[in-house]
């Protein structure tokens, strides 16, 4: 039986959690694929004994990047005026201009967006950006690898990296079919998508919705609804750990119940360190009042920082840190790779802990995959580490507006309500919250939610079969 080849164009490291550490590899040789991993990332995917073509020296055109900028600029500027809304310009990074040349790029790309502010203007950037791609040694490094591998489907796994422009251009222009992934539940709105594919997979008919929306120039029947395989390894009890096994390696106490902690990076959640303090005081006064409870701290995988470090010393009786497995490769931030290790731990932690508190991240729904509930903090404090930063203007963020309704989660609107909210969860059952945040997760998700790399693999299938 001739074996269709796919190669899983990995742009940068984001893609491995997802497609090299879950079932998506196994599910594809089950399913008669011969897989092949494009990897422009420094991590060596044959360790996993995966077939891989690394992508050397890969490299955009010098002026990709600021017409990329006023792309995601023009995006959120017809955003706004369509919707009527201003939390578009919340998606917005300010421009450095601390510089001759960082203010001669700002110039140039303030200059292309009164240009360019149209959905034809769009259009216009779009062709430019491939025509600067298809200058560029990537591009036809790209090129000679297609033709000499020739490959039935190119699959990328995300949508917003420059460096996955000019390999997918090199496989369209030989008439291979493309798809990319949507990565994450808050992509869209931010107008982070870079890459034009042949075909898009989606996380629900949520997400497929709002790609129309927001990029009315692609097609439904280029929208498959797939589902996203990060929640997969929920389901994989090869991977969990006895209590006993989890608790000895993570040097917990197994009379205790543990809380998680998870942190936000510092952009999203400046206040992170604060907010630690006030649940490890909250749990103090339990313990003094007949509870046995600790916190479980997992930072951000991709915050190194020492912002942490005072209140993990002034309350290590009741905190114990547990760092993601993740590595830097060579110091710099976008050689921050996830590892397959990292991926258990993260899972394990969740299934012996009893709940999660975070500001608005999508643990609610890693939670909620073990029937666990999950409190979002919902206060500022004085003092903020940013000024004009503020928790209401998180949760105004499009993704939010998926909710079912507010109690899809427990919400802390002061440090004096964490007491009585973890004392509440512990003491009683949170039903309604978890059958509310069930609802939101299928919403978000298409399900059941392991069968994510089963689906995948059959739009492949089929993608494949139209062409040939």
């Amino acid at each position: 039986m001739q074996k269709n080849k796919i190669f899983i164009l990995l742009p940068d490291g984001i893609g491995l959690r997802n497609f090299a550490y879950t079932s998506f590899h196994k599910t594809g040789v089950q399913n008669f694929f011969d897989i092949i991993y494009w990897n422009n990332t420094p991590f060596d995917i044959s360790e996993l004994g995966y077939d891989e073509i690394k992508i050397n020296y890969a490299k955009s055109h010098p002026l990709t990047d600021i017409y990329k900028r006023a792309k995601t600029q023009i995006e959120l500027n017809l955003n706004a005026k369509r919707a009527n809304d201003p939390i578009y310009n919340g998606y917005r990074f300010k421009f450095k201009k601390n510089s001759t040349r960082h203010f001669l790029k700002y110039c140039f790309v303030k200059t292309l967006i009164l240009l360019y502010n149209s959905e034809k203007g769009l259009k216009k950037i779009r062709t430019k950006i491939g025509k600067l791609e298809r200058k560029t040694k990537l591009y036809h490094d790209s090129l000679q690898t297609l033709k000499k591998e020739k490959p039935d489907l190119i699959f990328s796994t995300n949508q917003r990296v420059m460096l996955g422009v000019a390999p997918i251009l090199a496989a369209q222009d030989l008439g291979i079919p493309t798809a990319t992934f949507i990565f994450s539940w808050d992509n869209l709105p931010k107008a982070s998508k870079i890459i034009e594919a042949d075909y898009y997979f989606v996380w629900s008919q949520f997400m497929k919705e709002q790609l129309r929306y927001y990029y009315p120039h692609i097609n439904e029947n280029q929208i498959i609804v797939t589902g996203t395989t990060q929640f997969e390894p929920h389901f994989d009890v090869s991977i969990f750990q006895t209590k006993e096994t989890f608790f000895l390696e993570n040097q917990l106490d197994i009379a205790k119940k543990y809380i998680c902690f998870s942190g936000d990076d510092v952009t999203t959640s400046p206040n992170d360190p604060v907010y630690l303090e006030d649940t490890a005081k909250a749990i103090l006064k339990l313990n003094q009042n007949g509870h046995n409870l600790s916190i479980v701290f997992r930072r951000c995988p991709v915050d190194f920082s020492s912002r942490f470090d005072t209140v993990l010393e002034k309350y290590k009786s009741v905190i114990t840190p547990i760092s993601p497995k993740w590595i830097n490769i060579d110091e710099s931030w976008n050689t921050i790779l996830p590892t397959k290790e990292d991926l258990e731990l993260q899972v394990n932690t969740i299934l012996h802990t009893e709940f999660v508190i975070n500001l608005g991240s999508s643990m609610v729904f890693d939670y909620v995959s073990h029937n666990k509930t999950c409190c979002y903090i919902n206060y500022d404090v004085s003092n903020s580490v940013l000024p004009n930063w503020s928790v209401k203007k998180i949760y105004k963020y499009i993704h939010f507006r998926s909710m079912p309704n507010k109690e899809v989660v427990h919400w802390i609107n002061s440090p004096d309500e964490i007491y009585n909210c973890i004392d509440t969860i512990i003491t009683n059952n949170s039903f309604q919250e978890i059958e509310n945040a069930k609802k939101w997760f299928k919403k978000i998700n298409q399900h059941p939610p392991e069968k994510a790399s089963e689906r995948i693999w059959n739009a492949i299938a089929k993608i494949i079969n139209k062409n040939e």
